[in-house]
């Protein structure tokens, strides 16, 4: 028998993800060379860290409530594009700044906020873009494909960026510069997709809309408050984990990045299997216990420095990866099959402002909370118990999402039972009329 081969999904889709493969590699360079270089080059504190962490997600309270609707309105394409450009010069003002002498951390947090900003709108048109250029019964499969591409990149990503740290120092950041070129470019080579939506009503009445669907609508009322819980713990762990391995454990920039691209393995495998997981037990249920497994499984990070913390941070990232991978292929298609086409830029942008709106808030306690503990309990402690407490809250999480799975069942027989209907009432012959209203009753 022969294997079968992966499913075409036309030019408009293989540049996009061209384009984003290469724009998330420049990413991780990014990420992993902020907080090294806040650390070994500025000496900043852990407070300073998360302010700066709190940057990455500030632009979501802020411009989020008015960029879904704006994203509507404007040529979605053309605003990716835009997007791409204005955080290419903003990652690229870093280094120069450094270079000049008159980089400080309210410059890192000003770049990283415009960067937020920018995202926050290429975000919206990356969740419309996917269903637009492809066919709805692929996807699923293109976002298991642009979340392996996370994951690849998530792998080879944290050496790649240690390795450029070390040799270009703060110049590493132009590689993420330049990958923000080659994405905009495959934007500009891409067919107009994304038409503009023509709504009646202001822009404040398009994002109360917005906020009202996400709440109305019980599975996606369940989607927001899992993820709010998960958002309200799981950045306190991210923020930290550097601290952790630069100040508590006295990790190289070289010894953390293999660590966490050997990490990254686990994200890549949960990429590729996650739709297999999702199709036998649904994607409401791969939702709800990968929430839970992923942040039990950051509970093991507590093995260090009993054992040693390469491995430990390799090992457990991997799993904690795996789980968030299964999240993160199963949240956007369960939220998109809930909401039609013309408020699907509305819903996506009041759903992360609901969502992303507290990871500033958990960035900054992350880093204020290791500052405060570190006095009585030294740096490597105060990192143990502010990355566990954080895990330990971000597991309730779970609690909301377990609801998910009968909602979206429910509404799958309800479909059914219209299908039957509709192909009953267009039937001839009278019996078939009387057994579709039959079930359209029992339905009702």
């Amino acid at each position: 028998m022969s294997r079968r081969s992966p499913a075409n999904l036309g030019r408009g889709f293989n540049l996009f993800w061209t384009g984003q493969t290469v724009s998330m590699a420049g990413d991780k360079v990014t990420v992993f060379v902020v907080p090294a270089l806040m650390i070994f080059a500025l000496h900043a504190s852990a407070l300073q860290v998360g302010i700066v962490s709190m940057a990455q997600y500030l632009g979501i309270p802020l411009v989020g409530p008015v960029a879904g609707v704006l994203v509507d309105r404007w040529d979605k394409r053309r605003t990716m594009l835009t997007c791409d450009l204005v955080r290419l010069a903003a990652v690229a003002v870093i280094p120069l700044a450094y270079w000049r002498h008159f980089l400080s951390t309210p410059l890192l947090f000003g770049c990283v906020a415009v960067v937020s900003g920018a995202t926050i709108f290429f975000n919206i048109g990356y969740l419309v873009a996917v269903p637009a250029v492809v066919s709805e019964d692929h996807v699923v499969g293109a976002y298991s494909r642009l979340e392996g591409s996370g994951s690849v990149t998530d792998v080879a990503g944290p050496s790649i960026a240690a390795g450029l740290y070390s040799a270009l120092g703060v110049g590493a950041l132009f590689v993420d510069a330049a990958s923000y070129l080659i994405s905009a470019a495959s934007f500009r080579f891409m067919q107009p997709w994304g038409t503009k939506t023509v709504t009646a009503g202001s822009i404040r009445e398009r994002l109360t809309l917005g906020f009202r669907l996400n709440w109305a609508d019980p599975v996606l009322r369940r989607v927001v408050v899992a993820a709010v819980t998960l958002n309200a713990g799981g950045p306190v762990f991210v923020t930290v984990l550097p601290i952790l391995a630069y100040r508590g454990l006295h990790l190289s920039t070289g010894a953390f990045g293999a660590a966490m691209s050997i990490a990254a393995v686990g994200a890549l495998v949960g990429a590729l299997i996650a739709p297999k997981i999702a199709k036998r037990f649904g994607l409401g249920r791969t939702f709800a216990w990968s929430l839970l497994a992923h942040n039990l499984v950051g509970l093991g990070i507590l093995a260090a420095p009993a054992l040693p913390p390469t491995a430990v941070i390799a090992v457990t990232m991997a799993g904690y990866g795996f789980c968030m991978s299964c999240i993160n292929v199963c949240s956007a298609p369960a939220r998109q099959s809930r909401m039609s086409a013309e408020n699907q830029g509305v819903m996506h942008a009041a759903y992360r402002v609901f969502t992303w709106g507290v990871i500033p808030v958990a960035a900054l306690v992350g880093g204020l909370g290791v500052s405060l503990l570190t006095g009585s309990m030294g740096v490597l402690d105060a990192s143990r118990v502010m990355m566990a407490g954080g895990t330990l809250l971000a597991a309730l999480s779970f609690l909301s999402a377990i609801r998910i799975q009968p909602l979206l069942d429910a509404a799958e027989a309800e479909r059914a039972v219209e299908t039957g209907a509709g192909a009953g009432a267009g039937d001839g012959d009278g019996a078939g009329a009387g057994a579709g209203a039959e079930l359209a009753g029992s339905a009702s």
